[in-house]
């Protein structure tokens, strides 16, 4: 069975925080609540990718505020933005901000769940260009530094025998090197070596 999709509802307001875990459970999203902003970013790097819905005024770390730490992050979690009646140029501002959509309190239940429903769709795609490009980064780490010449030899185009002479040891040597890094890089091919390597910006396209 597919995972239900994540949303985290940050808002200081527990009423509102309440109505909206009620409204999004029974709407098949698996709900998250932070009454603070700074509470949500704490554990932002170790939660799967989902819609953020914040409001806009709340004591400490505003929404506003918020958009500017994600945007910093490079966070791709979509942000959709309440606001009181008379926030608009807050409001505004969020939007120039990267929030997806701002809806004015009180809105409509059916609105609310097709924006953030817009959102995760619009969103995932880089979500998962994201782990992509992190789970590469974390396989060249791996590598050792010997290892890792190696593969920008490779990824440059130059024959083991040219990379052992660059580095004063013999073909053979950097043969046992590059299987090392074909396995750690889990690649089956020269030109999917590249192909991770140009993902990971080692090489550009």
């Amino acid at each position: 069975m597919p995972s239900k999709r994540k949303v985290y509802v940050i808002d200081d307001d527990a009423a509102m925080r309440d109505s909206l875990n009620f409204l999004l459970d029974a709407a098949d999203f698996d709900v998250t609540l932070f009454e603070t902003a700074t509470k949500f970013l704490d554990i932002l790097p170790g939660l799967e990718f989902g819609c953020v819905v914040s409001d806009v005024r709340m004591p400490g770390l505003d929404g506003i505020e918020l958009l500017k730490r994600m945007k910093t992050l490079k966070s791709p979690f979509p942000i959709v933005i309440m606001t009181g009646h008379g926030d608009i140029p807050l409001a505004v501002e969020a939007m120039k901000l990267g929030a997806v959509e701002f809806l004015e309190k009180p809105f409509e239940d059916d609105r609310l769940i097709d924006v953030i429903e817009a959102a995760i769709r619009q969103g995932e795609p880089s979500a998962k260009n994201e782990a992509v490009t992190r789970d590469i980064a974390s396989r060249i780490a791996t590598l050792s530094p010997r290892e890792r010449q190696v593969m920008d030899g490779l990824i440059a185009g130059l024959s083991n025998k040219l990379i052992a002479r660059d580095y004063d040891i013999s073909p053979r040597t950097i043969e046992v090197y590059r299987a090392n890094v074909m396995t750690k890089m889990q690649a089956n091919s020269l030109s999917e070596l590249v192909r991770l390597a140009m993902r990971a910006g080692l090489l550009k396209d």
